[in-house]
């Protein structure tokens, strides 16, 4: 039991990547015992995160720490550890993941094998990449993700699936070549200010770095970050991946993939870089809001039912920069919180396109109509899951958009008053499709042409029930109850704010700490309530 403790976090890690072995050495015929294993593979990896959350201590160190000599000629470790940031990211791809896998038992039938491996193997990257804790393993992990995401989208994808791989590589590989040449700046710097070569994130955040060289950093870091958010215009390569990628590659895509970006942000950029930050934060928020504005607008116009849940990511994902630079506690812990409901309601409502594709071979939103009659079931879960993502009162989306707003309106509150538009805008063009899709005059997919088959048209199976029931139950935890994630956010988050606060005004600690005991107020009613 004292090996587990201590190896929990690589546990969770590297599990995945067992599985990814395991599968490996069985002939690609058995795609049962392939489809088993996957799924094994992931619930373990679940199971073991589950003692991280319950083992959790609601403070700002991190914990669950590991450090071993990788290349200590280079001062290079494995250093891995998590705080309450990370600890809600690595929960959530943890239970994303079987989720995501047991949706491809249907959907995937060629190359079984290979895609297993290849979405084990993204599990294992994105884990790595949430719980490093030095800059060059954090670059490892980070570019480790890229392949097999390629692969899934290149291999099992649409038509255009090669354009869309190639165009999410080119993208990606471009911003991760930037970060690391200020990887490397930073590696030298820190060797003249601790007279030491090393990559350990900890004792880099120690270095004081001047302010041409803050700027040049955080450009690099910040280019690959916003790439992955994606932030406004930075996102033109994500609609071709979620439209041409499979349905459980749109799936972690949406869930887990898309919170990268907004991790790098809070974890480097801003407690590194504070002081071009503080430079950067105006034109930031200016992109997240216009991010917000952009794509509800271009989701109005959608035909296409997956192309209108890409572009709602991107607005949705406008709220989680916005929050995060307005640096504020309540801004902060919202955007975080909403990293993990973004990845629950969009990664579901990508699902939900699925399950009909399967039956019907069409995503377009006109060939439907009156499809409540004949899926009631999938009707309803579809309508929670939309009104979810809107942020409706008493689901999982509200929390983190009221936390982001509210914190937005002390720092930021041109951007927090736009940001209401997009909350709008959200409810419109949701609302429409669900009224297009579900209501009004049967389309001619229920009517006639492949609708007449009733086959096509069975509502949810008990396979598809098993998948979506635990993320409708995390919905309305989530919104019913957040205290429990709060809890473990909020100091980490506490401690990030108010060291950059501390750090570029000094002489207002007085004052800093009246604001912080009112913003403690305000997040503590949040949480009851």
């Amino acid at each position: 039991m004292y090996w587990l403790n201590q190896h929990l976090l690589s546990l969770v890690i590297f599990v995945p990547a067992i599985g990814a072995g395991l599968i490996l050495m069985l002939p690609a015929q058995r795609s049962g015992a392939i489809k088993r294993v996957a799924l094994v593979a992931s619930l373990v990896t679940f199971a073991l995160s589950y003692f991280l959350f319950s083992g959790f201590r609601a403070n700002a160190a991190f914990q669950f720490i590991e450090k071993v000599a990788w290349i200590p000629g280079y001062g290079i470790s494995y250093h891995v550890g998590i705080d309450g940031i990370s600890l809600l990211l690595v929960m959530l791809t943890t239970f994303i993941a079987p989720v995501t896998i047991l949706s491809a038992f249907d959907s995937i039938k060629k190359r079984v094998k290979g895609f297993m491996i290849a979405m084990l193997l993204l599990e294992t990257g994105m884990l790595g990449v949430f719980a490093a804790l030095d800059l060059f393993l954090f670059y490892i992990f980070w570019e480790a993700m890229l392949i097999p995401m390629y692969l899934i989208i290149g291999i099992w994808g649409g038509e255009r699936r090669l354009y869309a791989a190639i165009k999410f590589v080119l993208f990606t590989m471009f911003g991760s070549l930037l970060m690391l040449v200020a990887i490397l700046a930073i590696y030298r710097e820190g060797y003249l200010a601790l007279g030491q070569y090393t990559t350990d994130y900890l004792k880099l955040l120690t270095v004081d770095l001047g302010a041409r060289a803050q700027i040049w950093m955080f450009l690099a870091f910040a280019l690959s970050f916003a790439i992955k958010v994606p932030l406004f215009p930075f996102h033109t390569w994500l609609p071709d991946a979620h439209v041409e990628a499979p349905t459980p590659g749109s799936v972690i895509l949406a869930g887990v993939l898309l919170k990268l970006g907004g991790y790098g942000f809070l974890r480097f950029c801003i407690p590194m870089f504070p002081g071009a930050t503080t430079l950067f934060t105006p034109l930031v928020v200016a992109l997240a809001v216009i991010g917000i504005i952009y794509g509800a607008l271009v989701a109005m116009v959608q035909t296409d039912m997956k192309k209108l849940v890409a572009y709602s990511s991107v607005s949705h994902l406008g709220f989680v920069m916005l929050g995060m630079f307005a640096l504020s506690l309540q801004s902060v812990s919202g955007s975080v919180l909403q990293m993990v409901n973004h990845g629950l309601s969009t990664g579901a409502l990508f699902l939900l396109v699925g399950f009909i594709y399967q039956r019907t071979h069409t995503r377009e939103i006109a060939a439907y109509g009156g499809l409540a009659s004949v899926m009631p079931g999938f009707a309803v879960v579809f309508i929670v899951v939309t009104l979810s993502s809107i942020g409706l009162p008493g689901l999982n989306g509200f929390v983190g958009e009221f936390l982001i707003i509210v914190g937005s309106f002390q720092t930021q509150p041109a951007g927090a008053i736009i940001a209401v538009l997009g909350v709008v805008l959200s409810a419109v063009y949701l609302l429409w499709l669900v009224h297009r899709v579900f209501f009004g005059e049967p389309g001619k997919v229920v009517s006639s042409g492949t609708g007449s088959d009733p086959e096509q048209l069975l509502d949810l199976t008990s396979r598809e029930w098993s998948i979506v029931l635990p993320v409708l139950a995390l919905i309305i935890l989530l919104g019913v109850y957040p205290k429990p994630f709060l809890n473990r956010i909020e100091p980490a988050v506490d401690n990030l704010v108010h060291t950059y606060q501390e750090t570029l005004l000094p002489e207002s600690a007085e004052q800093l700490k009246a604001e912080r005991l009112i913003a403690d107020q305000e997040l503590e009613w949040v949480k009851d309530h």
